[in-house]
């Protein structure tokens, strides 16, 4: 069975690299655009590991972690920040909320970012 990854960034480029480069590598890729379909793909889908963007139109990531936490059945499921945005306020703000890691897209390639995600969720 494949690794079911649910990428939730408004960016439709960087979505499209990180999804052909993450089916190349063997994983079954879902995306959404904003957090509140993001929301929705996360409770149909029930995905292994979810890469999160904070900015974003109609639910940022902090709201989708926020409720994610709330929520019985989606909070077991790894959330990861993959943001621009890198302050250490923001970072803090997304491990308190529940993220299990903060990666920023500047300093993760796409290479290493298969190879976070495998020792991350294929351990």
């Amino acid at each position: 069975m494949m690794t079911k990854i649910l990428i939730i960034d408004d960016d439709p480029v960087l979505q499209k690299v990180y999804r052909t480069k993450l089916s190349n590598e063997g994983f079954s890729v879902i995306a959404a655009m904003d957090g509140e379909e993001g929301l929705a793909l996360m409770k149909k889908e029930r995905p292994y590991v979810v890469l999160l963007d904070l900015i974003m139109p109609r639910k940022d990531g902090f709201q989708v972690l926020e409720e994610v936490k709330g929520d019985r059945a989606l909070k077991a499921i790894p959330m990861i920040v993959f943001s621009n945005l890198g302050q250490e306020s923001d970072v803090k703000k997304a491990k308190k909320l529940g993220a299990k890691d903060f990666w920023i897209k500047t300093d993760v390639s796409v290479a290493d970012l298969v190879k976070k995600i495998r020792a991350y969720c294929c351990a």
